[in-house]
């Protein structure tokens, strides 16, 4: 199940039902399952404390998760800053939307195992967005 929470009153996410089953067949796809995935919409002050308390960083960034993963049984929280994600997407001359549906794509890869620290886990990790972005039907 993959459930959406507001902590930023002023965003709804658009084609929320579509997108659930989007992700679910992206997890699918890598040989995993469903449990329970929890997306948080929130500002950047939000996500700002969550970096400063739970991980030791003072900076802002678009996406947190906190993977609770059994064995190949995807279930986790992800944090999604709406502010970044807007401002990301004006930086990179994107739509709003494709870069928020990048970020969701990107916590459920981070659930699926793929990192993004060195270069060529990063240019994996583009890669398989970029694949996740172009299965979509419903956009």
């Amino acid at each position: 199940m993959i459930e959406y929470n507001y902590q930023k009153e002023d965003f709804t996410l658009e084609h929320g039902h579509d997108i659930q089953f989007w992700l679910e067949g992206l997890i699918q796809q890598e040989a995993h399952s469903l449990g329970e995935v929890s997306f948080v919409f929130c500002d950047d002050e939000y996500l700002l404390k969550i970096n400063q308390d739970f991980l030791g960083h003072d900076y802002y960034t678009d996406i947190i998760s906190f993977d609770y993963g059994l064995g190949r049984q995807v279930n986790g929280e992800i944090y999604v800053s709406i502010d970044r994600v807007a401002d990301n997407a004006e930086d990179l001359g994107v739509e709003f939307t494709n870069e928020l549906h990048r970020v969701m794509a990107h916590g459920i890869l981070h659930f699926l195992g793929f990192k993004d620290k060195s270069d060529s886990e990063a240019k994996e990790m583009r890669k398989k967005e970029n694949e996740a972005l172009e299965s979509r039907s419903f956009i």
